[in-house]
């Protein structure tokens, strides 16, 4: 037999392509994924690409038992890795083998695996979990609301802790499998389309898929007994609305708001593009909430949202989101412009579609209501800090530096923007620098002293830089200092206004 004859130095090199790294080389992965605003948020090591949750919950005792199943990749040699969860844990096991697990801070999970992972591996984790939901606060707060009829999870920029384990920050974005068992007789709602349910000794299973790359926070999950309405938007798409059934006198503005999901995002697709999901609707349970958010496919509105009769506003801004926001979503929490400032302007633009007020005079009213001390111009849209993160500012303002940006570069660039950055980063994640670098490239303008200004900024733009942008003139704004200021002429207050304001309690219980 003729053998090969292999030099040392090739063996030698050969050897360390299959010799594995040894104990020492493996380390824990971190358990924050590096968000300066929220430390512990999320974990490193690993990227999770779906999840598969069964789930059985009991209304009356709001006990919530579940297996969570992740499919994930390594992205270091592990020795150990965590989980944001604060349920009680029963059994993990990591590749179908019993790993230890333990719990440290107020949500981190810390599973050890029977033996090391190496970076670049696929790797399968198993939870087994119950507990109840309701009873559990981390840092003195919950996002899980009891109803009287059951349990809803939704809140930003946390909920998944309190029903489900998960690598909780937009980072890690996955698909979901979510099947849960309720008492016949009770709905189980969640995100994208419902694949099946039966009914058995009692039990009614729902399974829900959301197929597409989806943040923790906006996967939700709501039990109760619902009215659900369905229909499809032109392009085929399904669109499924649910209404409690004990929503009182909100229950009509409620209905009249969210049967307009499937013409808003009808018109939505005609300002951001093509709808990036494979459902569409939103739903009402019977919270004492106030806010909304832009749970993905799904949105949850409250409803005290509809206690001043209907708003579409709210629905405009909730559906928006999922191109920007849930499509496209933050590299770090600090970058919440990207999602509630283009938001915020969908409602400007459909206020100039139904006319009720141009963009330009929701622009020119803002600017007048919001003299130069007034503690608005103090936070910095492109950075609020966490304290600030939802503050009326990041919203308004920062709506009104989207209304600079297309007196800026004119109407053909800046609706070929709107379009082209949810597409350019569909599915992923991206920084407010990012979109200025885009919003440079197809303009070809320079634009980093004009967001500068409006975006990061402590201070009220005035003089030459708000009448560049677009605003000023109208309430009397000097050209330069030396300049006398004109009489001004007070902006009316669009029609729509109220209705905008009203949404803006949407995000005080974020």
């Amino acid at each position: 037999m003729h053998r090969k004859i292999i030099a040392p130095s090739v063996l030698a090199a050969s050897l360390l392509l299959v010799i594995p790294a040894s104990a020492a080389d493996f380390t824990p992965g971190a358990p924050g994924i590096g968000d300066p605003y929220y430390p512990a948020s999320g974990n490193g090591g690993y990227d999770v690409s779906h999840y598969d949750l069964k789930l059985r919950y009991q209304p009356k005792t709001d006990l919530l038992e579940g297996t969570a199943t992740l499919l994930a990749t390594t992205q270091q040699d592990l020795s150990r890795f965590n989980l944001d969860f604060g349920l009680a844990v029963s059994e993990v096991r990591v590749n179908g083998t019993k790993a230890t697990f333990a719990k440290s801070g107020s949500h981190e999970l810390e599973i050890t695996p029977a033996t090391p992972l190496p970076k670049g591996r696929s790797i399968t984790v198993v939870v087994k979990y119950a507990g109840k939901p309701s009873e559990l606060k981390v840092d003195g707060w919950t996002a899980w609301a009891r109803t009287p009829d059951g349990g809803v999870a939704a809140q930003e920029p946390d909920s998944a802790v309190w029903w489900f384990p998960s690598n909780d920050h937009p980072l890690d974005k996955a698909s979901y499998d979510v099947s849960v068992k309720v008492p016949d007789g009770t709905q189980a709602i969640s995100n994208g389309v419902l694949q099946s349910q039966s009914s058995k000794l009692g039990w009614t299973t729902y399974n829900w898929r959301s197929n597409k790359p989806q943040a923790s926070y906006l996967t939700t999950l709501a039990v109760g007994k619902f009215d659900i309405t369905t229909d499809r938007t032109a392009s085929g798409l399904p669109v499924l609305n649910a209404y409690s059934k004990d929503l009182g006198d909100n229950d009509g503005a409620a209905r009249a708001s969210i049967e307009r999901t499937k013409d808003v995002a009808e018109w939505l697709e005609s300002v951001f593009g093509k709808y990036p999901f494979n459902a569409v609707g939103g739903y009402v349970p019977n919270v004492t909430s106030h806010f909304a958010l832009e749970t993905q496919t799904r949105p949850f509105y409250s409803p005290a949202q509809f206690a001043g009769g209907a708003n579409v506003s709210v629905v405009v801004h909730e559906l928006a989101h999922q191109w920007y926001g849930d499509s496209v979503s933050v590299k770090g929490w600090k970058d919440i412009w990207d999602n509630e400032g283009f938001a915020s302007y969908a409602q400007w633009l459909w206020s100039e579609k139904e006319g009720d007020g141009t963009a330009q005079e929701l622009a020119d009213w803002v600017y007048a209501q919001h003299p130069a001390d007034d503690p608005f111009w103090k936070v910095k849209p492109g950075d609020p800090g966490p304290d600030n993160q939802f503050d009326g500012a990041v919203y308004d303002r920062g709506a009104l530096a989207i209304q600079a940006l297309r007196n800026t570069v004119g109407d053909a660039s800046f609706f070929k923007i709107l379009k082209g950055w949810p597409a350019e980063h569909a599915y992923g994640n991206a920084a407010v620098g990012d979109f200025v670098k885009y919003a440079e490239k197809v303009s070809g303008k320079p634009l980093a002293e004009l967001f500068d200004t409006w975006l990061f900024q402590p201070s009220k733009p005035s003089g030459p830089a708000a009448l560049k942008a677009g605003f000023g003139a109208r309430a009397g704004v000097a050209a330069s200092p030396s300049a006398k200021a004109v009489n001004p002429v007070k902006p009316v207050e669009p029609k729509s206004w109220k209705k905008i304001v009203e949404s803006h309690s949407a995000h005080a219980g974020h």
